[in-house]
């Protein structure tokens, strides 16, 4: 198959941004829980009406600051609370968040904000803000740089300037889906970092077809939650932050990754989305656990096999048999339910992307009782471009297209993906813009990869790794390398 799309289930109106879902959740059920954050050892809610507030104070305080309407702000810090009550707070106020990695080099600092001629700024550390100061002085753009520390006096300089709730509900309605939202900055690996433009319709278009379609049936539990762990300078931590509001999930923040295993028990998601190296960490985790001898080394193996087996029999139209069905429930008091419970005891599903995970470790998991979902997509699509569902599940593709979604394989190969979440174009760099999107809208992803016949994309290298053989044809490594043995 060379191409294949899903229609659009939900359609982004006109005039829609992404702080409408705010407004609207905290009018309708104010006493609802969206997020819980760490607070004084514990988890504290969060609730829409308080969310609303606290994204409104900030937002005026920005109009207080002298914040227009399509102003670049930067913000630096590792994922917390205040990282989404600040995205939210910059998009009330009309403006567009530039996220920077709080690893960043300054080198890659001052070129962000310079290309991107950001306003202001936001840091988590006085160190970061000194960083940024440093650049102030070179970029002449950037007028204001806060720490989150300050967000409380930039809430009450709002009061002192006298912004009212009027002013700032005429700056938010003003801004609409084609408006931009945010320009994320590629990892810059070849050359600057290119800034993507990303508008409010993008982001939503996709997060909307994803909860209301591909992955309902996970967003739709009831008291649904996850932990972020991801930084959210990254696109794909962006869309599960959308996604949660916009979906009511409950939403928890968490900036240490060493330390996610710790915490997941505490917080008990009901689903994880992820990256393949969090999975092959719970893995390694459980693995360490359970081999403290050769005995239960070769007891862990077994359970290892029996997962597999029961997952690939499960994908199969044939009953799996007495012997694998007693096996299997034999290592799930042992070894199965104890994973679980290291994830909080309530997760049946993750979407995991990024970067492939791999089918033993796919085929582990969902023997296990955790359904890895693996998707596929990049920057300059807002993230989710493909991905599988709860009930249409292939292991070792990264799905479907999303609902509104197409996917072509070019005559080289290429995966060529189209629809209402692929970017604007590269800000200020009209060259590279022409050079990924056609004349047709279609984005040039740069993958190598081809559609099977019910659909699902399969991802198989990078277009720049393509080797071409003997009889001219164009073949990726890790299909060259299909042949070898999967890693134990």
């Amino acid at each position: 198959m060379r191409e294949y799309s899903i229609p659009a289930l939900v359609d982004v109106p006109a005039a829609a941004s992404l702080t409408d879902v705010v407004c609207t959740r905290a009018i309708r059920d104010p006493h609802a829980v969206v997020m819980r954050r760490p607070s004084g050892g514990r988890w504290e809610d969060v609730t829409a009406a308080r969310f609303r507030d606290e994204v409104a104070g900030l937002a005026k305080g920005l109009l207080a600051a002298g914040v227009e309407a399509g102003d670049r702000i930067a913000l630096m810090s590792r994922t917390r609370y205040e990282w989404t009550l600040i995205d939210y707070a910059i998009w009330a106020a009309g403006g567009v968040t530039v996220p920077i990695y709080e690893t960043s080099s300054a080198e890659q600092v001052e070129w962000i904000l310079r290309d991107s001629g950001a306003r202001a700024a936001f840091a988590e550390t006085s160190r970061q803000a000194d960083r940024m100061r440093n650049v102030g002085a070179i970029v002449q753009a950037l007028e204001h740089v806060w720490v989150i520390e300050d967000i409380p006096a930039i809430v009450a300089s709002a009061d002192a300037a006298g912004i009212t709730d009027e002013q700032l509900e005429q700056r938010r309605t003003a801004r609409a889906a084609a408006d931009l939202a945010t320009i994320i900055y590629t990892s810059g690996t070849t050359g600057r970092p290119k800034g993507c433009e990303i508008t409010h319709g993008n982001l939503l278009s996709g997060v909307r077809n994803a909860v209301q379609g591909a992955l309902m049936d996970i967003f739709e539990i009831a008291g649904s939650s996850t932990l972020l762990c991801l930084p959210l300078a990254h696109s794909f931590a962006r869309i599960i932050q959308v996604g949660c509001l916009e979906s009511g999930a409950i939403l928890g923040h968490w900036p240490d990754m060493g330390s996610l295993a710790q915490v997941l028990p505490e917080f008990r998601p009901t689903f994880l989305l992820s990256v393949p190296r969090v999975f092959e960490r719970l893995f390694s985790s459980a693995q360490q656990q359970a081999c403290a001898g050769k005995a239960k080394n070769r007891i862990f193996d077994a359970a290892v096999e029996t997962a597999i087996a029961w997952s690939e029999a499960t994908s199969a139209p044939q009953d799996p048999g007495r012997a694998l069905r007693l096996r299997h429930t034999f290592f799930d008091r042992l070894v199965y339910s104890t994973l679980r419970e290291a994830v909080g005891g309530q997760v049946e599903y993750a979407v995991c992307g990024g970067a492939p995970l791999g089918e033993r470790l796919g085929h582990f998991f969902r023997g296990a009782g955790i359904t890895i979902l693996e998707g596929y997509g990049l920057t300059e699509s807002s993230a989710a471009a493909t991905v599988n569902r709860p009930s249409r599940n292939k292991i070792g593709t990264v799905g479907l297209p999303l609902p509104g979604v197409a996917v072509k394989i070019a005559d080289d190969g290429e995966i060529l993906l189209r629809g209402p979440g692929i970017f604007a174009g590269y800000w200020h760099n009209e060259e590279a813009s022409a050079e990924a999107l056609d004349e047709d809208g279609w984005l040039r992803s740069g993958d190598v990869g081809n559609l099977d016949a019910e659909g699902f994309l399969l991802v198989t290298g990078r277009k720049k790794e393509l080797i071409s053989t003997a009889a001219g044809k164009n073949v990726a490594p890790a299909v060259l390398r299909t042949g070898c043995a999967p890693a134990r």
